[in-house]
Formats: C-alpha cells, structure tokens, sequence
C-alpha cells in the first residue's frame, strides 16, 4: 500500500503570544473547540511534531506485503542498497535555532523506493493487519507474575529507581525490571487521588486509557506549552474528561518548547514523583528505549512540620518547588503545597532542569548546563588524568551548534560536563573527547518500527548542512546490554565514563537534547544564560548513593542477568560507543540531502 506524506505548518512559540493564549489554566468548555478536530481524516489525533505525524500515518497504514515468500533475513550491511533516492529520515525538530525555524511551510511527496526492511519489522506487518500500531501498542495486559515482578523492583531491587520501558518484541527476559505506563500507575504503587501530567505530545484519550478503571475519573491536570490551533485540538480532545483541567506553560521566548516529561502522583498514602523521557502517545511506550526515574513513596509529614522538614541531602525537595514555581502558574500551587506536605528525604537524586528565561548573576546557575556545572563542581569528587575520561552524549534530537566546536559545544557546554570537584582546573576545550550517540540510517532501517522510527529523530537538513563537523563526534546505537538494540533510543542521557568505560563518575536521564534551546547558551560575553525551554531529568552521583570513591562500576553482564545492581549502574546502551564510518557518514548526509525543505522528508517503503 502506497501512502503519500504531506506536511503542514509547523507551529512554533512566539515572544509575541497574547494574553489570553497564555492563561495558564483552563477548561475545555467551549463549544468553539469542535473545530479544532473536524475535517481531520488522518494522522494523529493529538498535537504533535511534523516528524511526528508523518511517522503516525504509515503508522496508522501498515504496509501489506504483496509475496508471502520474502525473505526474513536482516540483509547484511554490505549488501544494502547504496542509492538513497527518495528516502529520508523525518526531519522536524523543537530544538531548533530561530534562523533555521520558520523560513517554510510546505507539502512534499516523494517518489516510491522499495527497501528492505528488517525481520522483526516484517513479522509485526504480517500479524493482524486488521490493527494498526497504535492498537496494537495498546494491547499491553500485565499478567500477575509480571505485576509481582514490579512490586518487587519497588522494593530495594533496584536502588538507583532507573528503569527502562517495557518493549514489544523483544526477549521477555530484556523486559524484567522494565515499566510500561500502566505499571506506573497501578494500584500496586498506591491508591490514587489525583495526578499531574507534564508533557510535550499527549494523546489525552490515550493517557486516560492507561489508568486503571478505578482511577480515571480523578482529577487530572496537564501541563503543556500548546498554543493556537495545536491548544484548540488537545482541550477539544479532553471534553468528554469532566475530571481534567489544564495548565499552559508560558513560552515567552521564540521557538521554545515545554518539553518536560513528569508525572505527580498523590495517593492515599503518599506522593510519589516520576521524571521519565516519553511523551504521552502510545507510539512511545512501545518499541522506543525510554527512561524512567520513579521516586520512592514519600509519607505526609505530620501537622505542625516546619519548612525545611523532609528535605533530602541533594535538595531535591526545594529544587522541585523552585522549578514548578517557575511556571508561575496558580495552577500549580496546589501541587506545590502538596510537596511541602510530604518528607522527600529518601531521595538520592539531584533534580536538574531548565526553564525559559534570561538569567543573570546567581540565577544563571539555577538552571540548564551551567546548573549541572554547579552541581558537578560541588558534589562530584575529582578526577585523577580526568582528560582522559571522555564525555558520552546521547539524545535523539540535534539543534544548531554554529559554524564549528568553539560555538557551543566544546565551549560552554563541554566546559560544564567535565566540571569535577571545587578544585578543578579549566581544560582546553579539546582536552576531552566527546562522543554523542545518534541512531544510523541502518540503526533505523533495522529497528523494530523500522523506518517509521526516524519520525521522533528529527535533524533539520539545513541545520546539518551548517555543522557537518558534528558529524564527526557520531556514534552508533547498540544496546546488546539491555536487548535494545533494534528499540529506537527516545532517551536522553549523558556521563562521565573512565578511559577503559568500567567506570562513570556520574549519570544523567534527561528531556534535554542536544541543543542551546534545551541546556541554554551564554550571551553578553558570558553574564547572562538564555534558555527557550522546559526541560527535566535527574543526576546520579556516587556520593549521594555512598560510593565514596567517586565512581559507579559499569555492568559487565547483560541487565536481565545481573543480580547485584546495587554495585554496578544499570546504562542502558553498550559500551564503549562505536563510531560511525566514513561511509554512514555518508548516508546520513545522502539521506538529509534528498530534500531542500526545512521541514525533512517523508519516507516511503514498500516490500514485495
């Protein structure tokens, strides 16, 4: 079945937004809001990217396949096809920099190209081709062992509280000490009362799907950063939902995104937190590799605690309030009480975020890159030859770094990644390696989803075409460690590993890509810190979890089999990275080259 891609407007946050359209809270009660969704025959019924939508279409339309006698072996790399003619990644970004936003908007077909397609992915097309994906990501039942399993990872099997999502296809036993979003908000983990949700992409008939039916009915509130027609079409999809409000992330600088991804649970019996990387579509809690940092249960406090009470030794408490006071939401005040109510002294974590602003003096600290630099500088130990420990990035979206390394990357940026200890000395910026981790076009073509992937890795070819000495610190996704190898990266991390990768001094899970907008960049020679988005994660540090040598140990064992966690963090992808060839160089440029339109291809697919 042959699909066209056609792509509309990209919607973009404006400096010069109105009043009205950033309230911060609202209902979706106006009957106005039909519009938003009539006429609409395909593609997701949720706001989202271009990259997004264009995935969801072929998505929505499984291809069928016309000879029942293919062939299921993963053709070899060297007999792939070399001529690229009329495939592409999809190539829509939020990360990008204003002169590489908003210059077009345009509709592309591309012509017909037969590739070859993974055995996984070939299998998925051949079972019930009566569901889509969507559905059929949908169908996740959690049997009883499966639930016990999960109650015992809360329950000091895993202390770091990291986790993976749950992935269809892949071995069971890569599966075990996984999370689908159902698990997150089962009964098991508390009796709810009410939750927050704050995300990028939300499907809201979706998400209300995966609470369980005893729950769907308790209040909700979403956080977005919406505006416009996307603002309309999801307070439109929320009108059968009496229990869910809303409330808009104010977006006063161009081109920025509320991209946090968190959950606030509160139950009968507690509150627990949950910063994670997946936006709220079913697409992404099912064949991607996403994090998940769950926060132990935390009790109420008795009346009568004073305001520092239940604070842990890594801030986490006030940093949290700090952030969500950010929004300046009443919203949001609400939930801000509720922390303060609760004892968060277990935590172990750093919060690390970034809100949209310009910040000078002691405020540039508090958020983005420059806050990890504080952090590292203040509660990371030394390094010894700490040069040689290179710096790992890994992120499934790229923004504008400028003309070459000194820009950004290795200026500012690297400088705050190789902060260790109060003590520490300025490196030249070519002192440490950098290696980022980006999926190859063989690392999409054999994943899971297959081709449809590329719709949530989006690098705009006119951003590419200004950095191709980026291209140069790429390395390959493989995770034979955790079984995901062919589950599409989502997740953003980023460490510090050892020269031999045994060792990293730190850890972090993160919304931020690989971008100014997301981590900030410096203006005014250096005073002042300007970020365009909302941005999450947390920071493992060893000292926090009683390592007192400065370092975590690596697992040398696949996850499924390693019983001793305590000792050894759990990354979740292989190391040490690999790095690109000259060749898939190539093909990612040969690829982002086949379009002329900012706003990436679409590709088409087809198996005979």
């Amino acid at each position: 079945m042959l699909q066209e891609g056609a792509h509309g407007k990209w919607t973009v946050s404006s400096s010069d937004e109105s009043t009205e359209e950033n309230s911060d809270s609202e209902k979706p009660s106006t009957s106005s809001l039909l519009d938003a969704t009539r006429g609409r025959t395909s593609g997701p019924q949720y706001p989202c990217s271009e990259a997004r939508k264009a995935a969801h279409k072929r998505k929505a339309s499984p291809l069928k396949l016309s000879d029942k006698s293919f062939s299921t072996e993963i053709p070899p790399a060297g007999k792939q096809r070399t001529s690229q003619e009329g495939l592409g990644w999809c190539l829509s970004s939020s990360d990008e920099e204003p002169e590489d936003q908003g210059k077009h908007a345009c509709k592309e077909t591309v012509k017909e190209e037969k590739c070859d397609a993974p055995k996984e992915y070939l299998l998925n097309l051949c079972k019930g081709d009566e569901l889509s994906e969507n559905q059929k990501a949908e169908e996740y039942n959690e049997t009883p062992s499966e639930a016990q399993d999960t109650w015992d990872l809360l329950n000091g099997e895993n202390p770091f509280r990291f986790f993976l999502t749950k992935v269809r296809g892949i071995e069971q036993s890569y599966n075990s000490g996984a999370l689908h979003i159902k698990d997150i908000l089962s009964p098991l983990f508390g009796t709810l009362v009410s939750s927050a949700q704050f995300n990028y992409c939300i499907d809201v008939g979706w998400l209300v799907r995966q609470y369980p039916q005893e729950f769907r009915k308790k209040p909700l509130l979403i956080v977005h950063g919406e505006k416009r027609e996307s603002k309309a079409e999801l307070l439109a999809q929320a009108r059968p939902y009496e229990n869910i409000s809303f409330c808009q992330a104010k977006l006063d600088i161009a081109f920025g995104t509320h991209h946090t991804k968190m959950m606030l649970l509160l139950y009968e019996e507690g509150l627990r937190v949950v910063i994670h990387t997946s936006n709220l579509i079913a697409e992404d809690w099912h064949q991607k590799t996403q994090g998940i940092w769950l926060s132990p249960l935390y009790p109420r406090l008795p009346q009568g605690a004073t305001g520092s009470a239940g604070e842990s030794e890594t801030n986490f408490k006030s940093d949290l309030i700090s952030y969500l006071l950010a929004y300046n939401s009443p919203a949001l005040k609400e939930w801000i009480d509720l922390i303060q109510e609760h004892d968060l002294s277990e935590t172990r974590v750093y919060l690390l975020g970034s809100t949209p602003g310009r910040y000078q003096g002691s405020d540039k600290e508090k958020w983005g890159h420059l806050r990890l630099r504080k952090l590292l500088k203040e509660h990371a130990s030394s390094i010894p030859a700490q040069e040689s420990w290179p710096v790992v990035g890994q992120f499934s979206s790229i923004g504008s770094m400028g003309a070459d390394g000194s820009k950004w990357l290795c200026s500012e940026f690297q400088e705050s990644l190789v902060a260790a200890g109060s003590s520490v000395t300025t490196l030249l910026k070519c002192d440490v390696p950098i290696h980022l981790v980006y999926p190859t076009v063989n690392n999409v073509r054999q994943s899971l989803e297959g081709y449809p992937a590329g719709g949530s890795l989006p690098y705009s070819i006119q951003t590419a075409q200004k950095q191709l000495w980026l291209h140069s610190y790429f390395h390959k996704w493989s995770a034979e460690v955790s079984g995901r190898s062919h589950a599409i990266p989502h997740i953003k991390t980023y460490m510090r590993p050892s020269p031999d990768f045994q060792k990293i001094a730190w850890f972090l899970v993160t919304s931020a890509n690989l971008s100014k907008a997301a981590w900030g960049a410096l203006e005014k020679n250096g005073t002042q810190l300007m970020i365009r988005s909302y941005e999450l994660g947390v920071l493992f540090l060893p000292s926090a979890f009683g390592f007192d040598k400065g370092y975590f140990h690596v697992r040398g064992k696949m996850l499924s089999e390693s019983n001793d966690s305590a000792i050894y963090f759990p990354v979740p992808y292989d190391l040490p990275p690999e790095q690109y060839g000259s060749k898939e160089i190539t093909q990612s440029l040969d690829i982002l080259q086949l379009t002329q339109k900012p706003r990436g291809v679409f590709w088409q697919c087809t198996v005979s």
